[in-house]
């Protein structure tokens, strides 16, 4: 079957209520605080990804589950306004859409999240035209949907049998635990960490983001590694490349990990040698942060190109 979508995304959508910066700690006893910004927006790992990738070009699809309310009708015409097919994201009639509260200090944020219909989302959401007629399929926020999680392995395994690579963000563990993941990751074609779940995922022998990187490649997946304003990371399991950051008017970096993941799996389905598909997501994830919020600065493929670094280095 030929391919009708370069990227089915699969995983969380959700608004962002991102507000900030607090000049001081969150107060509690009924105290107002006042911030210099505030926004509203599409949220969520895997629709800021999808976002992303539709931004730079390719033919995207997105599968997934909101509530049949406000917030999610909200994210269905934002997505649909962006390029994202959304056949496949669901409108639960039971239970509510997800909502995420961003608070940020700083280069540092908390993250509140009401989960909704995360726990529900699951693999037979996802319907197996998708699976089969994608070249590429990406999940995000494993650990927020472990009904989906459960599931993850078997849908990866589809869509591999039709040609397709994989790809997978984790994002945090809110539970601490930041296990069972060797089912996803042996199916796993690029696993897409910061580096501080890179070195949770790794565990105690990860003694620097360099290693962690090492180590999970060990276990299978290409291994990008986002390391804030010091730019990426990559370990094939061999070779460890890094790509230096990029320095922008930096407004907000809710989702800039997310807008990397574009980039990257972009940059790889054209066929890019490694060092210049790290280096081209780091662009664009650079560049989503000039605006507030994760969608709203995120480049085009020929602004991304215009501010990658050709410099790349092989460090091992």
């Amino acid at each position: 079957m030929p391919h009708r979508f370069d990227l089915l995304v699969i995983g969380d959508a959700n608004p962002d209520v991102i507000l900030g910066p607090l000049a001081e700690p969150l107060a509690f006893g009924q105290r107002e605080q006042l911030v210099a910004d505030g926004s509203f927006t599409v949220g969520g790992s895997a629709a800021i990804m999808a976002c992303g990738a539709a931004r730079l070009g390719l033919k995207v699809a997105f599968a997934g589950r909101v509530g049949d309310d406000d917030a999610g009708r909200y994210l269905r015409d934002a997505l649909s306004g962006r390029g994202v097919d959304t056949r496949a994201l669901l409108m639960d009639p039971d239970l509510p859409t997800p909502l995420t509260v961003v608070l940020t200090r700083g280069e540092d944020r908390a993250v509140l999240t009401s989960p909704g219909t995360l726990a529900a989302v699951r693999g037979a959401d996802v319907p197996d035209d998708l699976l089969s007629s994608a070249r590429h399929v990406h999940s995000a926020s494993y650990f927020l949907q472990p009904a989906l999680a459960a599931d993850l392995p078997a849908l990866l395994q589809t869509a591999r049998s039709h040609g397709a690579t994989t790809s997978l963000d984790t994002q945090d563990d809110p539970s601490g635990r930041w296990a069972g993941l060797d089912a996803v990751l042996a199916r796993t074609d690029i696993l897409l960490p910061n580096a501080r779940e890179a070195r949770l995922l790794a565990g105690a022998e990860a003694s620097s983001t360099a290693e962690a990187a090492r180590l999970l490649a060990a276990r299978g997946p290409l291994v990008a590694v986002k390391n804030g304003a010091d730019g990426a990371l990559c370990h094939d399991g061999r070779t460890l490349i890094a790509a230096p950051g990029l320095t922008v008017g930096v407004k907000d970096t809710v989702g800039a990990g997310d807008s990397f993941d574009a980039g990257f799996v972009a940059a790889v389905l054209d066929g890019l040698p490694t060092e210049e598909a790290l280096a081209f997501a780091v662009a664009c994830g650079a560049l989503s942060t000039r605006a507030h919020g994760g969608t709203a600065a995120q480049p085009t493929r020929d602004e991304a190109l215009a501010r990658t670094t050709r410099t790349g280095a092989h460090l091992s």
